[in-house]
């Protein structure tokens, strides 16, 4: 999460940290008179490391964040996910998308520890209670709208959209008193996709990847976060996924409307029912069986009321209320 707010203080020296060859990288991009001053954690993540670097020097203070893949995984695939978000991140910087400044990146680990890619920090925090959820799930609906209407050209457009699951990768819950739920919603999306309008696509956007100013009537979005998945492929795929991750953070009638949210501010999904439910799927199969892995950084933010039990509940249920409406 590139936040400001909440970050775990570990100190100025990354040196001792095991991150003496990233802390040069960095340093090489500063002024001769500036400084890492301190170094905080940022909580939130899950595929990388996210630090805050405070940055010292004669011209006052300013923040940096510092993304590193260490899991072996991401690790492996480093060059080409810190590559397409440096990539996306110059784009955007012609935009009024409130994404963070591109500094540097080293996705191959040459000069760092690990592959890194270097931003500046954008305000604001992430917000994953229930307080005032339904009144940002319509700004997560415009931003999201203002988002997909992204101008590239053929030569910038990022990589076409990806499934992240399939019929033979999804994993029933084994707890489920509904086989049969499961077994239909597999099939499906054994069927080929929808014809689509393609368009820029976050492709991970959900209320772990927003930032927030304010509160009450005042509260704005103040970033968008995490764009190292962005997709060129069709609106209902970035709708469905913020809509799955509502229905686990809030309950299933928020995750149900936010395609509603999503029209009634000028988006264009589409028309056929059946279309609806495969992209609503394709993205909640993709969590099968509990959906733990993304409450992961939610308990860290402070919702640890999202017990296996109660995601997994909800996901089937949010299942349940897709078939109701659009089957």
């Amino acid at each position: 999460m590139v936040t400001g707010d909440g970050a775990k203080h570990m100190g100025a020296d990354l040196e001792d940290q095991g991150w003496g060859a990233t802390r040069a990288w960095v340093e090489k991009g500063l002024s001769e008179a500036e400084r890492i001053a301190e170094v905080g954690r940022l909580r939130g993540g899950w595929t990388s490391e996210m630090r805050r670097l405070d940055i010292y020097g004669p011209g006052g203070r300013r923040s940096l964040v510092l993304r590193s893949f260490v899991k072996p995984f991401y690790v492996r695939h480093a060059h080409s996910l810190l590559s397409r978000e440096a990539a996306i991140l110059r784009l955007l910087g012609e935009t009024d998308v409130p994404a963070a400044t591109l500094l540097d990146v080293d996705s191959t680990a040459t000069y760092c520890n690990h592959p890194s890619l270097l931003m500046s920090l954008l305000p604001g925090t992430v917000r994953v209670d229930d307080r005032d959820a339904e009144h940002r799930a319509d700004l997560l609906a415009a931003k999201l709208l203002r988002i997909h209407q992204v101008e590239v050209s053929v030569e910038s457009r990022p990589r076409t959209w990806q499934a992240w699951t399939s019929p033979e990768r999804v994993t029933l819950p084994e707890s489920t008193l509904r086989p049969e739920l499961w077994n239909r919603a597999v099939d499906v999306i054994r069927q080929d996709p929808p014809t689509h309008r393609p368009c820029f696509l976050h492709r991970d956007f959900h209320p772990g990847n927003v930032l927030f100013d304010g509160d009450g009537d005042a509260i704005r979005i103040s970033g968008v976060v995490d764009w190292v998945e962005t997709s060129w492929g069709p609106a209902d795929l970035d709708v469905a996924h913020c809509s799955t991750a509502l229905a686990l953070l809030h309950g299933v009638p928020l995750g149900l409307s936010f395609a509603d949210r999503y029209l009634a501010g000028g988006g264009q999904l589409a028309e056929q029912r059946a279309a609806h439910l495969y992209w609503r799927l394709i993205d909640a199969l993709a969590l099968a069986p509990d959906a733990e892995k993304v409450a992961v950084p939610w308990r860290e933010l402070g919702r640890t009321d999202l017990t296996p039990s109660l995601l997994a509940g909800r996901l089937e249920e949010y299942i349940v209320a897709l078939f109701e409406r659009y089957a």
